[in-house]
């Protein structure tokens, strides 16, 4: 029989007057008339050719015909109405859009991404790596994680202090150890340095490490941080690298700093348009974040 031309009501009428072995019981349970039931169950009866019921004095019995099909019939209803409540209990899934920096996206946020995700599971974090500033209208973005030198505010948005960045070198021991050696900041000259966007990094680094007449204008140049840092690790030379971005590769000792002094290179923000309007899922995403910086910070600071 195709699907469409099920007799659903029928059915359900008699799964409940076979259960109870009463019309007036299944009556009661599906709140309509007896008559209603009994009409139901001899429609079924006739588009199947074989009785349910043996009709007895004061009581119905199952026929074996009867007894089959309710069998199947009351799993099926306990598997459907098993499932509606599933459906109904389980709570709606949310989705927080971050804009982030494809260097902070891939060191920082993606590693520990899953932590958030045991403490929210009703809550799925889209993750829009990309340097260009977000776009909020249409809501198309929650939030974005910026890093700015000396911006601590954007046009038409709020924003939250994350951390302090700052800058110091980072090499593969194995580099350090077989390399030039590296007693102070001028022997990193001796060298292939790794720079992040361009060479003024370098430049702004020895002149904080009073190394004067430095000009670095050789060495690879890599769009991002974690690029430069992954190079680094590799041993392909020495880059400038933070305590949030480079801190699991510098614990598991993938690289080492050989002067582990950061000097100043602007912070980190959290941005949004409204942080008062953000939806509940976004501001719980907020939240973790800056809790989750800030206990990094304090260990970081503790060692």
């Amino acid at each position: 029989m195709k699907r469409g031309r099920l007799p659903l009501t029928a059915l359900r009428s008699f799964e409940a007057a076979g259960r109870h072995l009463s019309f007036s019981r299944a009556a009661e349970e599906l709140f309509v008339s007896q008559a209603a039931i009994s009409r139901q169950i001899r429609e079924l009866e006739s588009l199947l050719e074989k009785p349910l019921f043996e009709r007895l004095h004061r009581k119905v019995a199952l026929t074996e015909t009867g007894t089959h099909l309710l069998a199947q019939l009351t799993a099926s209803f306990d598997a459907i109405d098993n499932r509606l409540d599933e459906i109904i209990r389980r709570p709606a899934q949310h989705v927080v859009t971050v804009s982030v920096e494809p260097s902070f996206a891939a060191a920082w946020l993606v590693p520990r991404l899953h932590l958030f995700n045991s403490l929210r599971p009703d809550v799925d974090v889209s993750i829009d790596a990309s340097a260009r500033l977000a776009d909020f209208r249409g809501h198309a973005v929650d939030l974005a994680i910026r890093h700015s030198l000396t911006v601590r505010s954007w046009p038409r948005t709020q924003s939250r202090h994350l951390t302090n960045c700052g800058k110091m070198p980072v090499m593969a021991p194995g580099l350090l150890a077989s390399g030039p050696p590296v007693l102070s900041p001028s022997d990193l000259c001796r060298h292939t340095l790794i720079h992040e966007d361009n060479r003024d990094g370098w430049s702004d680094w020895f002149k904080e490490a009073g190394v004067k007449d430095i000009e670095p204008q050789r060495g690879p140049i890599y769009p991002d941080a974690a690029l430069a840092a992954q190079s680094a690790a590799l041993g392909h030379g020495v880059a400038l690298g933070c305590w949030l971005l480079c801190g699991p590769d510098l614990e598991a000792g993938r690289l080492v700093a050989p002067f582990p002094r950061e000097f100043p290179y602007g912070a980190y923000w959290i941005v949004a348009p409204d942080f008062a309007k953000l939806g509940a899922p976004a501001a719980a995403f907020a939240g973790w974040l800056l809790a989750e910086v800030a206990e990094e910070r304090a260990v970081a600071e503790a060692t």
